[in-house]
């Protein structure tokens, strides 16, 4: 039986088209690198550099720890009641949502009014 198609020659590259794609290569190579340098280990300039909070609003550093827990407790209270009264404007899945905000905000004022006691044992 004979062969429709013909047998493909062996080796039909030159040796410029070799060189030529050795080179493209080598480009693709040092084009990935630089890439992943780029977002792997960003050169200094585009790091992010140390925060350094605001002193805008600052807690005076004198003020004693019974009193800042009971500012938090108050501020927690205020948050639970607003969260509170904004689910009660809201139907399906935000009502629910305002409400998982709400509850774990009670969390947080328990915790608070649990290191309350802790501080001040009535």
């Amino acid at each position: 039986m004979d062969k429709l198609i013909p047998d493909p020659p062996f080796n039909t590259t030159t040796p410029n088209a070799e060189a030529s794609r050795t080179e493209e290569l080598l480009k693709d190579r040092e084009a990935i690198k630089r890439a992943l340098d780029y977002y792997l280990d960003p050169p200094a300039q585009y790091t992010e550099k140390p925060r350094r909070p605001s002193t805008m609003f600052m807690v005076a550093p004198d003020v004693g720890t019974e009193s800042l827990l009971a500012h938090a407790y108050e501020s927690l209270a205020s948050a639970s009641v607003l969260a509170s009264d904004f689910a009660n404007n809201l139907i399906g899945p935000q009502r629910h949502t305002a409400l998982a905000i709400q509850q774990v905000i009670m969390v947080a004022e328990l915790a608070v009014n649990r290191a309350l006691d802790n501080v001040d044992p009535a």
